[in-house]
């Protein structure tokens, strides 16, 4: 079968197509014809830097949709040929796929298996983001930094379904402020002066609830940006700055917290939270409250330039890969 791998860390041009041999699930697994597979920051800094990279060589891909191919012993509720979408430990990247059944959805009725590759990571994050982390109350203010990105985009929308008073992005550029603002945010500021546009926004008040995947320095702007109580949910490091650290000075005065998330962690270690998560995550798709922008699609052998593209910071929405299955 076909698949992607890299054998050592670098840029785009290690992603090498290639022969792999066909896998074949052990217990408590299923294979899976692969159809599409999203496009994660996170494949991008395993290529780099190894993030999440046992040894190599290896494959990537975090998420996916295609069909059940064979289910290993101990498996329940999966059926050869059922319409899927899944999280991974990597090895998305290729025409057949291994996934733990617990982190294996049945797809949605009325979802196609190109919009099913965008549910796995994507919307759960959103909706635990908000709702189980962030814990937001109706008529609180929301700020989302990467308002145009995959989770970004999403984010924006659970936050407003869920009664907030008001929801800002930030983006790094005009034209991904416009895109954000049609996607229904209230407003959209660059990220080089966000902090003095919330203040102007919000009336020096700050916000109730800030969502960061930057880090950085940009996370403790984002700390100065809260409000009284407010909260502030971690789930990245795009911006690759050293660890950031947050001590009572920035907490204590105006009684201000911390909280982080992680998909993958959650995937690794209770996965059947994860379920319940993406179970009420997954019904504001098929209800149609919630739309995932693909923005770009390539196939399997262009790989190198869907990496390049979300490199470039130029992107937005969700990009993916077409396996022509």
């Amino acid at each position: 079968m076909r698949g992607v791998r890299f054998d050592e860390f670098g840029g785009p041009e290690v992603l090498r197509l290639v022969e792999l041999e066909l896998p074949e699930p052990g217990a408590g697994e299923v294979t899976i014809d692969v159809a599409y597979v999203g496009v994660n920051f996170a494949d991008l800094q395993a290529r780099s830097i190894g993030y999440r990279v046992a040894g190599l060589p290896f494959v990537p891909g975090l998420e996916l949709s295609g069909h059940v191919r064979a289910v290993g012993a101990g498996v329940e509720g999966l059926t050869v040929g059922q319409p899927v979408a899944a999280i991974t430990e990597g090895g998305a990247y290729a025409e057949v796929a291994v996934a733990k059944a617990a982190t294996v959805f049945p797809v949605p009725e009325g979802v196609d298996l190109r919009t099913a590759a965008t549910l796995p990571t994507v919307l759960p994050t959103a909706y635990a983001l908000v709702h189980t982390v962030g814990r937001l109350q109706p008529g609180e203010t929301v700020l989302v930094q990467a308002a145009a990105g995959g989770v970004g985009t999403v984010a924006g929308q659970v936050a407003k379904l869920a009664g907030a008073g008001a929801v800002y992005g930030v983006v790094s550029s005009a034209a991904k402020a416009d895109y954000a603002r049609k996607l229904g945010y209230d407003d959209a500021f660059l990220s080089d002066t966000f902090d003095d546009e919330v203040r102007a926004a919000t009336g020096g008040r700050g916000v109730d609830l800030v969502l960061d995947p930057v880090g950085g320095q940009t996370l403790q702007r984002g700390l100065d940006a809260l409000a009284l109580f407010g909260r502030l949910v971690s789930f990245g490091n795009a911006g690759g700055e050293p660890a950031w650290q947050v001590g009572s000075p920035q907490l204590y005065p105006r009684g201000r917290s911390v909280a982080g998330f992680s998909i993958l962690g959650l995937t690794a270690n209770e996965p059947q939270v994860l379920r319940e998560i993406a179970s009420r995550a997954f019904e504001l798709v098929t209800s149609g409250q919630v739309d995932l922008p693909i923005t770009a699609e390539f196939p399997l052998g262009e790989v190198a330039e869907a990496h390049r593209l979300m490199e470039s910071r130029t992107s937005t929405g969700k990009l993916i890969l077409s396996l022509g299955a």
